[in-house]
């Protein structure tokens, strides 16, 4: 018996294969959404305003997925101070610095001159490391981690002082360092020219150091 229109054979749908926000994104890219994502957040917002809901919904990954590659929100913030640390400290201020700089001690000037263009970009976010010290305190583990990245900071400023020949590198350092977080702060104040004054105290520690 053929079927009538009011009884049509149904046939079933073909199956899709399921769809979800991480299509065509393997392991390791998905990791580095994670963080990618975590980086804007945290570096603009701090860490305890930005949940892990959020965090996933911005990287467009599954919950399980992100549980997958950080077993807690701490250990993404790791993962950001690590990235922050490669391509803040290391790729934007020293390098930077080094290229506009003849000499070790024109380089170490030259910190405050990347920082005078930086303070004035609309994305200025002051120094991440400063803020999750400040926020969680220095006996967190993201505190300290902070106090770790901090120091690493120091250390490129003795190489260089070292490299200009300066009495007392690691003393050096310190009070240079002194200068830059002061400015940093001063800049998000409000204080655009703030780099321009530190630099202008730089030059009388660097005579100060003099051999």
């Amino acid at each position: 018996m053929n079927p009538t229109p009011n009884h049509a054979v149904i046939q079933p749908a073909p199956v899709q294969p399921a769809l979800d926000c991480e299509v065509a994104i393997t392991g390791a890219d998905a990791r580095q959404r994670i963080v990618d994502t975590a980086y804007g957040l945290f570096a603009r917002r701090g860490i305890r305003d930005v949940g892990v809901n959020e965090l996933i919904s911005r990287a467009g990954v599954a919950k399980a997925t992100f549980y997958r590659h950080f077993a807690s929100k701490d250990e993404l913030v790791l993962a950001f101070l690590e990235q922050r640390d490669r391509q803040w400290t290391v790729d934007m201020i020293v390098a930077d610095a080094r290229r506009r700089g003849g000499t070790p001690a024109e380089q170490l000037l030259a910190i405050f001159d990347v920082f005078g263009d930086w303070f004035r970009r609309d994305d200025f976010e002051a120094c991440s490391f400063i803020n999750i010290l400040l926020e969680m305190g220095a006996t967190h583990p993201l505190g300290r981690a902070s106090i770790d990245y901090l120091a690493r900071i120091r250390g490129h400023i003795q190489q260089l002082a070292e490299e200009a020949g300066l009495r007392d590198a690691e003393d050096f350092s310190r009070s240079w360092h002194i200068l830059m977080k002061g400015s940093i702060i001063s800049a998000a104040e409000g204080d655009a020219d703030a780099a321009k004054r530190a630099q202008a105290m730089a030059r009388t520690l660097i005579e100060q150091y003099e051999p």
